[in-house]
């Protein structure tokens, strides 16, 4: 099960078999209740985690003691490699949203990998595609309006956010509170922008979600 899983990720699916089976066999284990944190901002490196059933959130706080949630880690996802590499605290806290299932390769199992080159591509890979998406999101606050914003961020949803799918879902699983702590407005803004991308017949706003109606006409209100 683990497996099926985890291969649905495009990165942990382009991996050797070898080296998928190494993770596999050396990850354990780990069960979070709801709310329950994984680890939180300056905690010293633990290992390198996968989402085997529900999600977690990617938060920081605020100077004013808000939270911000910078992204959502969903099933299949691969995680934690930053202070895996630099040996540095974790830099924002992770939070399992529902009761979740993971699994964690330990630090040490972690660097025994990295002696070998095709993960230590893979990881050079996948932290070379957070931060482009970085870049981008960072785009979108400083150039873009709010509607433009609310539109890339929706559709980065459908991928999976930190998943990066290529495929794109028609229900993203996000409340507007989420969502509006995402991108930093407020909840009256992004209900305001969600209306009218419904009036547009772009999208659904259902309960705790978002039904994507159309791709086209969710770009073009972008």
């Amino acid at each position: 099960m683990p497996a099926a899983i985890l291969n649905a990720n495009p990165w942990f699916a382009a991996l050797p078999a070898d080296v998928r089976e190494a993770m596999l066999r050396h990850a354990e284990p780990v069960r979070l209740r709801r709310s329950e944190m994984l680890f939180r901002q300056g905690d010293p490196p633990g290992g390198l985690y996968a989402v085997l059933r529900g999600s977690l959130k990617v938060s920081t706080l605020r100077e004013d003691g808000r939270e911000a949630i910078l992204g959502v880690i969903e099933p299949g996802t691969w995680f934690g490699e930053i202070s895996l590499i630099d040996s540095l605290p974790r830099t924002h806290d992770a939070t399992s949203i529902g009761a979740s299932e993971l699994l964690v390769l330990p630090h040490e199992a972690f660097q025994a990998l990295m002696e070998r080159p095709v993960f230590a591509r893979a990881i050079a890979s996948l932290l070379a595609a957070r931060l482009r998406m970085m870049y981008s999101m960072m785009e979108d606050v400083t150039l873009r309006s709010t509607r433009a914003r609310v539109v890339r961020r929706l559709l980065l949803l459908a991928r999976g956010d930190a998943a990066m799918a290529s495929a794109v879902r028609p229900r993203v699983p996000v409340s507007q509170e989420a969502l509006a702590m995402m991108l930093g407005i407020s909840r009256q803004t992004l209900s305001k922008e969600l209306k009218l991308l419904e009036e547009q017949g772009a999208i659904h706003i259902g309960y705790r979600s978002i039904e994507l109606l159309s791709e086209e006409r969710l770009r073009s209100a972008g």
